[in-house]
C-alpha cells in the first residue's frame, strides 16, 4: 500500500549559473543549527573542490540534508553551467520538487530555462526564489513576470503555473514573500518546502528499490552509490539484484556492506532506510548511474533517462616532447590510460575511447569546460600529457547528411559593443535570432551558432567588449552542417632550436608579434612561443645571443626592452592551439607546440595537405 513519509522533504536546488544556489544552500545549513555558534565556516561550503572554489561554479552535485519543525529535508545541490547538465538531469530524478533560484537582476537566463524544464518534464512541483533581492539594481517585479512567461512558455499545467514565490538575499541569510518587507530568516524558505513540495510516497512492504542516480568515488571504500529508496526498505548486509532498464539482461546479485544516510554535510551509518530517505550505499563494486538496486524477490528496474551525449572531443596523448619527464610525476601512457577511466567512475558525460595508437586517447565531454576541469584536476595531481584542440562530434542523420551540434548563445553587452559581436559571430556561422534592450544600456542577443563556431571565442568575446560582455550558452540540436569556419587569422611564433630564451633574441622577435615567453624559459624546436602578427606560421630563434666582438657591447643587452610576454592560461590556451597543435600540460608550465617538431617534416605533411 502506497503511503506518504511526512517527516521527509526531498527537493533539488536548480538555477543558472551564479545566480546563488551554493550560497543559499550555506544559509540553510547555518539557519537550522548544522554548525555550533562559534564554527569557523567557510563560505560556500557544499563547493568541496579546489576548482569549484576558486572559479565559483558547483561541478558536482552534493547531497546534504537539513532538519526544520521535525521534518527531514534532504538538499541537492546542483551545477548551473550547460557542460554539467547530466548531473542536473539525473539528480532530479531522486527529489520530489525543486527550489528555481533566479537572479533578482539578471532574471531568467538561458540555464534558468534548461533546468526548470527539465524539473517540469518529471511533474516535478516548483518553489521560485528571486534571490539577490538586496542588489542595488534588482528588479524583482519584472523578474516574476519573466519566471511567469517562461512558465507559460514550456507549456505547464496550472498546478504548476500555481507555485510559491520567496523573495530572498541568501547572503544576508532573510527571506520573505514580499521582498519590501523581508523577514530575518529563511523561515519562509522552510514554510514553503514543507507546504508545497510533496512528502515522498512509496511502499514500505512492498520489495525494496533503490535508483541509483549518482556515483561517488573513494579511495578506501571504491565506487559509492546514490539514490532514494523508493519502495520497501534496504538493510545493511541485505541481499540485493542491480537491474537496469536500459539494459534487460543485467541481473546481478549484490550484498549491502554499508549504508549512509546525510546529516547536515556528513554521511551518517544507519542499518536500514526506508521510503523516501537519500541514501550513500557502498560495497558494491560494479555500480552505475541508472541501475536500480531491488529485492532479489522483485527484481523491478525504475525508468531512467538516458544522459545527454557528449558534443565535443579532444585526444590526450602522452607528452613526447624534449622536455617530456621533468616535470610531472605520472607519464606513462598505463598512468594517462588508468586515470581517464577511473574518472568515468564519477563523470556520466564523459566518455573515454581507445585509438589506433597505445599512446592516445579520445575524450569526449559536454564542452570545453567540461574538459578543461578534467585536465587542470588531472595537472594538479602531478599529470603529464599533451591534448588536441576541441573538435565537434558529427553525426549523420537518416538522410545521409552531415549535422553537428549547434548551441544557443544567450549575450548581454552595452550597446556600443553590438556591431563587432554581430560581426564576429557572423563570421563564425552564427545567425542572429533576437535583439532586444534591457537595463542599464545593454542589449541581450540571442544567435543559433555551430558548437565549434565558440571553440576559441570567449577570450576574443572578453577583449571585444573590454570585459563588459556576458556570454552564455546552451547545447540546442543537432542540424545539418553549416560549412567551412576558419578559426585563427594568425599564425604561429615557432622556435627555431632548443635552449634557453634570451633577452636578445626575444627582443628581436617581439617586433613579429606576441611572445608568450620571457627571457630563461626552456625551449624546444617546434615550440609556439608567440603568436605572429602575420596569417602563416614564421620560425624564430629566440635562444641566438648578441656577438660579443668588443667589451662595450656586453653589457648592452641589460638596455633592450621588452614587452611582457603574454601569459596564457589553460583555458587561453585551449582555445588558441589550431589543428596542427598540441598543448603540452604538466604541472608546472602550459607549453604549445607543433604536432610536427621537425620544420622539413613539417613543411612536407603541409604541401602533402594541399
Amino acid at each position: 500500500m502506497v503511503q506518504s513519509r511526512d517527516d521527509i522533504r526531498n527537493v533539488a536546488i536548480i538555477a543558472h549559473v551564479d545566480h546563488g544556489k551554493t550560497t543559499l544552500v550555506d544559509q540553510l545549513l547555518r539557519q537550522s543549527g548544522v554548525f555550533r555558534e562559534n564554527q569557523e565556516v567557510a563560505e560556500r561550503v557544499m563547493d568541496s573542490g579546489d576548482i569549484e572554489r576558486e572559479r565559483g561554479i558547483t561541478i558536482l552535485s552534493k547531497n546534504t540534508a537539513v532538519t526544520y519543525k521535525g521534518t527531514k529535508i534532504n538538499i541537492v545541490d546542483t551545477p548551473g553551467h550547460a557542460d554539467f547538465g547530466g548531473e542536473v538531469e539525473r539528480v532530479l530524478k531522486m527529489v520530489d520538487g525543486a527550489i528555481l533560484v533566479v537572479d533578482a537582476f539578471e532574471g531568467t537566463m538561458p540555464q534558468t530555462r534548461f533546468v526548470l524544464k527539465k524539473a517540469l518534464a518529471l511533474k516535478l512541483p516548483v518553489v521560485v526564489c528571486v534571490n539577490k533581492v538586496d542588489r542595488e539594481e534588482a528588479r524583482p517585479e519584472e523578474v516574476v513576470d519573466e519566471v511567469l512567461e517562461l512558465f507559460m512558455d514550456l507549456d505547464v499545467d496550472d498546478s504548476q503555473l500555481d507555485c510559491p514565490f520567496i523573495f530572498a538575499s541568501a547572503k544576508l541569510g532573510r527571506s520573505g514573500t514580499d521582498y519590501k518587507n523581508m523577514g530575518p530568516d529563511m523561515a519562509p524558505l522552510f514554510d514553503a518546502v514543507l507546504n508545497y513540495i510533496p512528502a515522498p510516497q512509496g511502499d514500505s512492504e512492498a520489495g525494496a528499490q533503490v535508483l541509483i542516480s549518482t556515483i561517488d568515488y573513494n579511495d578506501y571504500v571504491g565506487r559509492i552509490g546514490v539514490g532514494k529508496v523508493s519502495n520497501g526498505v534496504i538493510r545493511v548486509n541485505g541481499e540485493m539484484v542491480i537491474v537496469n532498464a536500459h539494459d534487460p539482461d543485467k541481473l546481478k546479485k549484490v550484498k549491502v556492506s554499508a549504508l549512509y544516510e546525510y546529516d547536515g554535510l556528513n554521511k551518517v551509518n544507519v542499518r536500514e532506510a526506508g521510503v523516501g530517505a537519500i541514501v550513500a550505499i557502498s560495497g558494491i563494486a560494479d555500480i552505475h548511474i541508472g541501475d536500480t538496486l531491488c529485492d532479489p524477490e522483485h527484481p523491478d528496474p525504475i525508468p531512467f533517462q538516458k544522459i545527454s551525449e557528449p558534443t565535443i572531443a579532444m585526444t590526450f596523448c602522452v607528452n613526447d616532447s624534449p622536455l617530456a619527464g621533468t616535470e610531472g610525476k605520472y607519464v606513462t601512457s598505463r598512468h594517462l590510460r588508468d586515470r581517464l577511466f577511473r574518472e568515468l567512475n564519477t563523470d556520466v558525460s564523459l566518455r573515454v575511447e581507445e585509438t589506433d595508437s597505445t599512446e592516445c586517447f579520445k575524450v569526449s565531454g559536454r564542452g570545453e569546460l567540461h574538459l578543461s576541469v578534467l585536465i587542470e584536476n588531472m595537472r594538479r595531481e602531478g599529470y603529464e600529457f599533451a591534448v588536441s584542440k576541441a573538435e565537434v562530434l558529427y553525426r549523420t542523420d537518416s538522410k545521409g547528411r552531415k549535422t553537428e551540434p549547434m548551441e544557443l548563445a544567450y549575450i548581454d553587452v552595452p550597446e556600443e559593443y553590438t556591431g563587432i559581436v554581430i560581426e564576429k559571430l557572423g563570421s563564425r556561422k552564427g545567425e542572429l535570432q533576437n535583439m532586444t534592450p534591457i537595463t542599464g544600456g545593454y542589449t541581450r542577443m540571442e544567435f543559433s551558432i555551430p558548437a565549434r563556431g565558440l571553440i576559441g571565442y570567449r577570450g576574443e568575446f572578453l577583449t571585444d567588449t573590454r570585459g563588459n560582455g556576458i556570454i552564455n550558452t546552451i547545447f540546442d540540436e543537432y542540424a545539418p552542417y553549416k560549412g567551412d569556419i576558419a578559426y585563427r587569422k594568425q599564425g604561429s611564433l615557432i622556435a627555431f632550436e632548443n635552449g634557453e630564451a634570451v633577452t636578445y633574441g626575444l627582443y628581436n622577435a617581439q617586433e613579429r608579434g606576441t611572445l608568450f615567453i620571457g627571457p630563461g624559459e626552456k625551449v624546444y624546436a617546434g615550440m609556439v612561443v608567440g603568436q605572429s602578427g602575420k596569417t602563416e606560421d614564421v620560425e624564430i630563434n629566440v635562444c641566438k645571443r648578441k656577438q660579443l666582438t668588443n667589451t662595450r657591447a656586453s653589457g648592452s643587452d641589460e638596455a633592450l626592452r621588452l614587452t611582457p610576454p603574454k601569459v596564457l592560461s589553460l583555458e587561453q590556451a585551449l582555445e588558441f592551439i589550431d589543428t596542427d597543435e598540441l598543448l603540452e600540460i604538466t604541472p608546472e608550465s602550459l607549453r604549445i607546440r607543433k604536432k610536427i617538431l621537425d620544420p622539413t617534416l613539417r613543411k612536407r605533411a603541409g604541401f602533402a595537405k594541399q
